[in-house]
């Protein structure tokens, strides 16, 4: 028996380097014909399904409305043979990865795509597909991946990793969502698919500060007084950026000096020094400076201008004072030390900044005052969950401004933003309707954005044709959800109404306006809720989301990049801006040609 049990024993130890190589390679795919796949012929294992070979299993015609995407059709791609083979539940993949490789574009990121499959419903799984969607905007591609018919895995292949095909081409700066989804994918089935958001790298992080001409910005600062001006030196930027101005930019007591520089680089090629003149005595400046390009990084530096007492004449040191010097400065340089020492003690709280490091900083401070830091509350494990409801019967300028709002609330206000816009694959799925219901459920707050076409109550149209295809359509056309969200808003009005009778609490519901809506455009039911004006009221929607006061005795809370005059320093509060713009010019050209029309 001992003999038995050490030659078991040493066929362990022999095979386990095996199972650690098998669940350590990750399994990439295979270039197979969809015939292959279909037939369950040896060789086609893992094989990727372009968009030509469902053309020829399912009709050119019949995969149009998934514009650039390959669909996953079952039951017409491996059906046929086997119906039972669509009819089955698999479970999500686990251990979603996002990996760069390399990429010659300096201009954009190419990502690959890993996971691993989990172990329930294994043995029925049939293949993956893998979507990709960027943030605050519709553009989205996926690839799709078979098993052949044939092949069953065992639950211990749930350790081996699969790899997608290299997504090319993804602008710098830039965050998606991508998606995996476990197939067969079966009706009324909601944990098919792992999502996850990612960043790709900015400039500098993929070729260096130095290289990049959007991301550039001075390292080095030096200031120094001379009279009543202000002497400042920078490094300038590489000559193989072609950045031949900058500019500077000192506000304080709510007056702004704006200062255009020129340098001449035959002269010095790697520093600059410039003058800043008619500046406030006994005052402090913050100051910016960049280069002269679009959407340049700005550099945050602090300039002091102290008094300067004009007539005044040398001081004459005789030998008693010269004695007496050194002794009267150590005497002052203690008691400064004390008296430091006993303001540490019982510090007064004039101002907190609450610091939110986004995904790439873009404004480098260097401040020599002594700064709070303000963290959030720490009872919740996980960002608040917010659900971003609109109509979209303002036009899609109006809808790009909903999209921006949550593209910047989820990358520089610590929370997670659930837009339909951005999960068209569980809309789809589900239907329009029961993805508002389910996230009215599971999301700890709701924003409803307000304009004058949420109080618009449109018929909906005939469908043309047959209705099964108009349904099927429909639910990849984002203007057709503009019904599913007007009722949304009115559930959420029922909500609210029926929270108030019972005295419940309101805080999850809010409502807002931009600035080219007005107040009377927030319907009744939600006029009981804390209504906001954005951009102006970002930071007390932060306060209202996070649970933190804005101002307390002895002090206020400033939020960095979220404030009024802040956030457009961003990329994502700059875009939002235009887009809030651009929805404003286009509401007032349709009210416009709607009086002309009455006329």
């Amino acid at each position: 028996m001992l003999n038995a049990a050490l030659v078991v024993y040493h066929l362990l130890a022999l095979c386990q380097p095996l199972w650690a190589q098998d669940s350590a390679t990750a399994i990439t795919p295979q270039d197979c014909s969809l015939d292959c796949v279909r037939q369950g012929r040896p060789g086609c294992e893992y094989c990727r399904i372009t968009r030509a070979d469902v053309e020829r299993a399912v009709g050119f015609n019949s995969i149009e409305p998934f514009g650039s995407c390959v669909p996953w059709p079952c039951y017409d791609l491996l059906g046929e043979e086997d119906p039972e083979i669509c009819r089955h539940y698999v479970q999500a993949p686990n251990d979603v990865t996002v990996e760069f490789v390399p990429e010659p574009n300096p201009k954009s990121d190419t990502i690959v795509v890993s996971w691993k499959p989990s172990y329930y419903g294994i043995a029925f799984l049939r293949g993956f597909q893998v979507f990709i969607q960027a943030l605050g905007g519709s553009s989205f591609a996926c690839q799709l991946f078979l098993f052949n018919r044939n092949l069953s895995l065992p639950p211990s292949h749930a350790q081996r990793v699969y790899k997608s095909d290299p997504f090319p081409g993804l602008p710098l700066g830039s965050q998606y969502a991508v998606t995996v989804m476990a197939l067969p994918v079966p009706e009324e089935w909601e944990r098919f698919y792992h999502s996850k958001i990612f960043s790709t790298r900015s400039c500098a992080e993929k070729i260096g500060l130095e290289k990049c001409k959007k991301d550039w910005y001075p390292k080095h600062i030096e200031v120094r007084q001379e009279g009543t001006s202000i002497n400042v030196t920078f490094n300038l930027a590489p000559p193989e950026l072609d950045i031949s101005s900058y500019f500077s930019l000192c506000y304080a007591n709510g007056k702004k000096k704006y200062t255009d520089i020129t340098p001449n680089s035959s002269k010095n090629e790697t520093h600059h020094s410039y003058l800043l003149n008619d500046l406030q005595e006994d005052t402090n400046y913050t100051c910016e400076i960049a280069a002269n390009e679009v959407d340049a990084v700005r550099k945050t530096f602090n300039v002091q201008v102290t008094r300067t007492q004009k007539g005044a004449t040398p001081l004459s040191i005789t030998p008693s004072l010269a004695l007496m010097l050194p002794v009267c400065l150590a005497a002052v340089a203690i008691i400064v030390i004390l008296l430091a020492a006993l303001t540490g003690l019982t510090p007064k709280l004039q101002m907190k900044k609450l610091f939110m490091k986004p995904s790439g900083e873009i404004r480098h401070r260097e401040s020599g005052t002594p700064e709070e830091v303000v963290s959030l509350p720490g009872n919740r494990l996980t960002p608040p969950r917010l659900l971003i409801c609109y109509s979209s019967y303002d036009g899609p300028a109006h809808v790009k401004a909903v999209m921006q709002l949550g593209a910047f609330i989820q990358q520089h206000m610590a929370t997670q933003v659930c837009l339909d816009l951005w999960d068209s694959l569980s809309v789809a799925g589900e239907g329009s309707m029961a993805w508002h219901c389910r996230q009215i459920r599971e999301s700890d707050f709701i924003l409803v954005i307000c304009s004058r076409g949420l109080n618009h109550r449109p018929e909906p149209p005939e469908p043309e044709g047959d209705g099964e295809d108009e349904e099927a359509d429909g639910g990849l056309d984002f203007g057709h959800n503009a019904f599913s969200s007007d009722a949304a808003v009115q559930l959420i009005g029922e909500e609210v109404g029926r929270a108030k009778t019972r005295s419940q609490d309101l805080s999850k519901y809010m409502a807002a306006v931009f600035e080219y809506s007005e107040e009377t455009d927030i319907p009744t039911e939600l006029r009981l809720v804390s209504h906001y004006r954005l951009t102006s009221d970002l930071a007390l929607l932060f306060s209202h989301l996070h649970g933190v006061a804005l101002h307390r005795p002895g002090g206020y809370l400033k939020i960095n990049d979220i404030s009024e005059e802040g956030f457009t320093k961003l990329p994502a509060g700059a875009a939002l801006q235009w887009a809030i713009y651009e929805a404003g010019v286009a509401m007032r050209a349709k009210r416009h040609h709607s009086v002309e029309g009455r006329e």
